[in-house]
């Protein structure tokens, strides 16, 4: 094989394995959203044993990130990538690590659904762990579809929505207080709830950060600590 077509060759694996390193962090991805899906609908159903099914599914996550976070270590010292291709990497690197604490956080909603599924059901069947729930898998599943696509502005437009789930949380958080206040009975299941709308904004937040690290991916600025108007900017390109 000639030194080109060798070159040529080699360019090719690279671009192989960049493909497949993607395609394991959707899939890690993939099965974290699954996992929320299931911790919320073990919630709303009373249903114990898939929210400990839930539970039980953090190990699979946390042998996921060890996996994909030895691939990039080895494709660093083999390859050692330059510019784009080493942003990825790192951009890969920190998003395993916020996949995996999304999984964390599942697990522990899992673990609440099977201490609520005992307890008396509430009125308005846990209408603001629906709200918040479908606004935080949208953002994750935004925030995926944004890295599939290696896409800076889409990244950006999930990242803003970071503020929506924060007011939503803490407007929650109000509520609850006070209805435990009123009634003190509830007192244990309104914290399980408490803790459930804690988790969620949490998994908001990492998914806020995957955004940042797409950001940074595409555009080799690191956008973190900086406003969401200063980040747009950076985002769309703008000086």
């Amino acid at each position: 094989m000639d030194p080109e077509s060798r070159s040529q060759h080699t360019f090719h694996r690279f671009d192989s394995e960049i493909d497949d390193l993607r395609n394991q962090v959707l899939g890690m991805g993939g099965l974290v959203e699954q996992q929320i899906a299931d911790a919320l609908c073990a919630i709303f159903d009373g249903d114990a044993t898939l929210g400990q099914k839930v539970d039980q599914k953090d190990p699979r996550v946390n042998a996921l990130e060890v996996k994909i976070d030895q691939e990039c270590a080895r494709m660093l010292v083999r390859r050692q990538p330059a510019a784009g291709d080493l942003r990825f990497v790192v951009a890969v690197i920190k998003t395993i690590t916020d996949l995996e604490r999304i999984g964390d956080e599942a697990g522990k909603i899992g673990r609440l659904a099977m201490e609520l599924a005992s307890m008396e059901r509430p009125r308005n069947e846990y209408a603001e762990i629906h709200n918040l729930g479908a606004r935080v898998r949208s953002m994750l599943n935004g925030a995926l579809d944004a890295f599939a696509r290696t896409d800076a502005e889409a990244a950006w437009e999930v990242a803003r929505q970071d503020h929506l789930v924060d007011r939503d949380y803490e407007g929650v958080l109000r509520q609850l207080i006070i209805f435990m206040m009123e009634d003190p009975r509830t007192i244990r299941r309104v914290m399980g709830v408490i803790w459930t709308v804690r988790a969620l904004e949490r998994i908001g937040d990492h998914s806020k950060n995957i955004c940042e690290y797409i950001i940074y991916m595409v555009k080799g600025q690191d956008v973190r600590h900086i406003s969401i108007d200063e980040m747009e900017g950076v985002a769309k390109g703008r000086p």
